[in-house]
């Protein structure tokens, strides 16, 4: 129970307490509970969706999109945020970019990319709830946070010290691949938007990892949490061009 209540604590800002200081090993077992958290998050949205069905389809999205920023605190953009700086501002130097990464301050380019992604994700949305196609609220959810997964599975952790350094030192690989194949066959189950949001996701996944690998060589949390982001938006306009 402890690695899925520091899932959820991490990836959500719902109050939950934990009993002591995690471990790391246990730290690391929490990311088999990403796609869970995914779909509880997923859950919360389509339930939201569902009881403002009477108002305008662009103010159900704006509220379902607000409750989303709200459900994680905003975690991830601030990484998508960070990383936009970084890449731009870097200037292609590996260092520099993992500098620019730590400033908590942002730039004109992470607002920029911050506006468009929460745009695309506002019309999408609109377009997905005004079409009655809640399913989306639990496929972007589960295969963002999924993605994860396979990010740490593959990819080496470059930042010492960093927020994502238990979770890849005492991640448990075997039961990662178990959990990312069953991810496949819940979307292959759930017809033909299960079957896009998949290959939407890997897709967006290696393309990501490809450029991290390439300027930083591996990742970071603030690159992961990017990452997050890309994934969960890809499959929202995916679905909505779908629609």
């Amino acid at each position: 129970m402890q690695p899925f209540l520091i899932a959820l604590q991490f990836l959500t800002c719902l109050p939950v307490q934990l009993s002591g200081k995690p471990e790391p090993h246990q730290v690391g077992k929490s990311l088999l509970y990403y796609p869970l958290v995914g779909l509880l998050m997923g859950g919360v949205l389509g339930l939201l969706s569902l009881l403002l069905e009477g108002a305008a389809p662009p103010l159900q999205a704006a509220l379902v999109l607000v409750a989303w920023i709200g459900l994680t605190g905003a975690l991830h953009l601030d990484g998508l945020a960070d990383s936009a700086d970084a890449w731009l501002g870097g200037f292609g130097d590996r260092d520099r970019t993992l500098a620019i990464m730590k400033d908590p301050r942002s730039g004109p380019v992470a607002v920029v990319v911050l506006v468009a992604v929460l745009l695309l994700k506002f019309v999408a949305l609109w377009t997905l709830l005004d079409e009655g196609k809640h399913l989306a609220l639990l496929l972007a959810p589960l295969v963002g946070r999924s993605a994860l997964l396979g990010l740490f599975l593959t990819t080496p952790y470059v930042r010492p010290g960093g927020l994502g350094q238990a979770l890849a030192e005492h991640l448990p690989r075997a039961a990662v691949r178990r959990v990312l194949v069953m991810v496949a066959l819940l979307c292959l189950v759930s017809g033909q938007s299960g079957w896009l949001a998949l290959a939407v996701a890997v897709g967006v996944g290696a393309l990501a990892r490809q450029a991290m690998c390439h300027r930083i060589g591996g990742t970071t949390g603030d690159t992961a949490g990017a990452l997050l982001e890309l994934a969960e938006c890809a499959v929202l306009v995916a679905l909505a061009l779908q629609a």
